[in-house]
């Protein structure tokens, strides 16, 4: 069963023209914003602030997906000790990371953040050797493109 704010959003969109329909790869530019396991918090955080973005794709050296690391991990870090700069990544990352294809439509995002409770999805694509990040989706993308539409109103 659809609650309010899934009907609220198939509502807007419907209105003002923004398909749900499309896949990822129609609308999304692809790039992640990455760092290494062995990256200090320190350094993740001035990543994170200088792009200003609230998450980083942990990858391996051949660029596999690892996990993820957000702000709120920094801020639990921060919170746990004093010496939270000098850990590295892997420390406090997710690694249990919430992916899709780039196949996958906005509706189907949309429901995923909705129903884990989660700000973000990272698009892959699996190669013989791992899984490859080639996007994040947020949803704060979502709200970008629902303010776009109705402040050029």
């Amino acid at each position: 069963m659809r609650n309010w704010v899934q009907w609220l959003c198939d509502d807007f969109f419907r209105k003002w023209g923004f398909s749900m329909q499309r896949t990822v790869l129609e609308a999304k530019r692809l790039g992640v914003y990455s760092c290494h396991p062995e990256t200090t918090l320190q350094d993740a955080t001035c990543r994170m602030v200088a792009r200003d973005v609230s998450a980083l794709v942990v990858v391996d050296p051949h660029g596999y997906l690892r996990g993820i690391i957000s702000r709120t991990d920094l801020l639990r870090a921060y919170k746990s000790g004093s010496d939270w700069m000098a850990q590295p990544v892997s420390a406090v990352m997710s690694a249990d990371v919430v992916t899709v294809s780039p196949e996958a439509t906005l509706d189907m995002v949309a429901d995923l953040l909705l129903q884990d409770h989660i700000h973000r999805v990272v698009v892959v694509e699996r190669e013989a050797g791992g899984i490859v990040p080639i996007a994040v989706i947020s949803d704060s993308d979502f709200v970008y493109h629902m303010s776009k539409e109705t402040c050029e109103m």
